[in-house]
């Protein structure tokens, strides 16, 4: 267990125990998969944050624990969805829901995931939050539409890249921190600043995730590497590279894409390493933690606030 996993132990422990009464059902198929993907395990960092901000803000009451359940399901029907949609076999070392028991299966328990969550808001009773909560799963469900359309495009921008790490992961990582602060009552300042904290915490964490999928290690990551290539994912490595590599990287990388294939991904990666693309990543990853920072500034000192410092800084060192 990692140093800021470890301060909110006690409240990780009631949130499991909560994803696993909420995932009961009478259709056994659901919770099979459901239960298949829990004990997947993962970093569960969306839930983590929740339980964090909210103690680290003052709050000593208990919501925070269905808080962080309901951004864990919604994160974890993202999941479903993604990788039917990215026909992915393998995710955290296993074979993927869809690989183990098909598409039409992965997709319904997905839904009933989603709707699982807004029961459980419903139960909250506030209304702040349940917008907040709206809004983020419409903003994640267009940003995957907006990848699904890049997807063997090697025109997208780097703009437009930002826009859709923003929409599909910083999102969610936003809406744990801002409902956290909406649950401990701060302030409308406080909260915009833990919103932001979560942005750019989110949009640092996807871009060492883009990075990774070319220098990281397959068994640590459990997944392939060269997977986004083989998807014609324009992530910021390959932008990057069209754009300030050699006329033949930038022609090999191009083709790639269009391609959607990973045939040449040996190549290709000493081509994104010879240019600079990922070192380029990683400085955009450092900065996004450095602006992460700053927001938490507000907050008193204690280990709550601590363990978000080692969270953000986590975020951008981390191999998996």
């Amino acid at each position: 267990m990692l140093p800021f996993h470890q301060v909110a132990a006690d409240d990780f422990a009631a949130v499991n125990q909560q994803i696993i009464d909420q995932l009961h059902s009478d259709v056994p198929l659901v919770e099979n998969i459901g239960h298949y993907l829990v004990e997947a395990g993962g970093k569960r960092l969306r839930p983590l944050l929740v339980l964090l901000c909210s103690r680290a803000a003052g709050y000593e009451g208990n919501a925070h624990i269905t808080l962080a359940a309901i951004i864990e399901f919604i994160h974890t029907a993202t999941l479903l969805h993604d990788d039917v949609v990215d026909t992915s076999d393998m995710r955290r070392g296993r074979l993927t829901a869809n690989a183990q028991w098909g598409n039409a299966p992965a997709v319904l328990v997905g839904d009933f995931l989603y709707s699982r969550a807004f029961q459980m808001m419903v139960a909250l009773k506030d209304m702040d939050i349940m917008s907040i909560l709206s809004d983020t799963t419409n903003t994640i469900a267009e940003g995957e539409v907006q990848q699904l359309v890049n997807a063997g495009d090697p025109a997208v921008s780097e703009a437009n890249y930002l826009s859709v790490i923003h929409k599909k992961t910083g999102a969610l990582f936003e809406a744990a921190c801002e409902t956290a602060a909406v649950l401990a009552g701060c302030s409308a300042d406080e909260r915009e600043s833990l919103k932001l904290y979560g942005r750019h915490l989110g949009s640092a964490f996807q871009l060492v995730d883009d990075a990774l999928d070319y220098r990281g290690n397959p068994e640590e990551l459990g997944k392939n590497v060269g997977d986004d290539l083989a998807e014609g994912k324009p992530t910021l490595p390959l932008i990057y590279a069209m754009a300030n590599g050699t006329n033949e990287q930038a022609a090999l990388v191009k083709e790639a894409i269009e391609q959607k294939s990973s045939e040449k991904l040996t190549e290709i990666v000493a081509a994104i390493e010879s240019c600079g693309a990922l070192d380029y990543t990683f400085e955009r990853a450092n900065k996004e933690v450095e602006l992460a920072l700053e927001k938490l500034e507000f907050l008193p000192d204690g280990e709550h606030k601590t363990a978000l410092r080692q969270l953000a800084e986590f975020s951008v060192a981390r191999t998996k």
